[in-house]
């Protein structure tokens, strides 16, 4: 009998370590820890498929399902989704392939409400889920820093609040663009972050009756960062982003040397006091 025993522990043993190995993991990483609200909230997703099986997501044909659920962190209720889109785009993985795949969880649920959130990605492959690790994420206000406002001739009732925000990260100020309509429409613009910010000038913010609307804010000590977009009813777009050099710096030693190196040729410069 104990012979017996240990026959079929012997046996079980290297069918448990196939059964390790035949699996399906799901991941996800978020590209940061937080995001001002109305960010698209951009991860990846990782999924590795060390299964015998086909895993075929997002076709006409396809049987197994990816989705991602998102919680409140405070009371654990899960959100619906806004949108009937994919999460991920379609993939099919054969046995011992595995594949990153980027998605946006602002495009799927409403994330514009600030607090904390749970994410986890979720893979069914023949009726049984696959559940990744789940991931924690905070939605921020940020800081105000500059507003302005944009009312639009033929359209009547309807206005453009944008809001300058300030906000850390990965510990260097960022400078975020938010914008949200008022009046007749009550849609929420994404989020733009404009990037690294030096917070020893007041970054501004110019709107055109043309519908253009240009930020301006320091870069570095030298430089400043025009971001130019363009507003209507209908659309906000991020068309041209460009370093221009501040005119208070532009006599220093660095410039004087590089005006000495060109053989004495004056270099260009783009005064960002004209950008109006």
């Amino acid at each position: 009998m104990i012979r017996k025993l240990m026959s079929i522990v012997a046996l079980a043993a290297p069918l448990a370590a196939l059964a390790a190995t035949s699996e399906i993991t799901v991941g996800i990483k978020l590209d940061n820890i937080d995001f001002v609200v109305g960010e698209s909230i951009g991860a990846v997703v990782n999924i590795v498929n060390i299964s015998p099986d086909d895993i075929s997501v997002g076709y006409a044909d396809s049987a197994d399902k990816f989705f991602i659920e998102v919680f409140r962190s405070k009371d654990m209720s899960q959100l619906q989704r806004i949108n009937d889109g994919m999460f991920v785009a379609p993939f099919l993985l054969k046995p011992n392939e595995g594949q990153k795949l980027a998605t946006r969880l602002g495009d799927l649920y409403d994330l514009r409400h600030p607090g904390r959130y749970l994410a986890r990605p979720v893979l069914v492959h023949r009726g049984v889920r696959y559940e990744g690790q789940i991931r924690a994420f905070d939605v921020v206000p940020g800081m105000r820093v500059a507003n302005a406002l944009q009312m639009f001739a033929n359209h009547e009732g309807l206005r453009r609040e944008f809001e300058l925000i300030d906000w850390s990260r990965n510990g260097v100020s960022h400078l975020f663009l938010t914008a949200k309509d008022g009046g007749t429409s009550t849609r929420g613009w994404q989020t733009v972050d404009l990037g690294d910010m030096m917070k020893v000038t007041r970054p501004t913010i110019s709107v055109m009756s043309s519908g253009e609307v240009v930020v301006l804010h320091r870069l570095d000590p030298d430089n400043f960062l025009r971001s130019e977009f363009w507003s209507v009813p209908a659309g906000l777009v991020l068309v041209r982003r460009e370093i221009v050099q501040d005119p208070e710096t532009a006599g220093s030693q660095r410039v004087r040397e590089l005006y000495q190196e060109s053989g004495g040729i004056k270099p260009k410069k783009n005064p960002w006091w004209k950008f109006w």
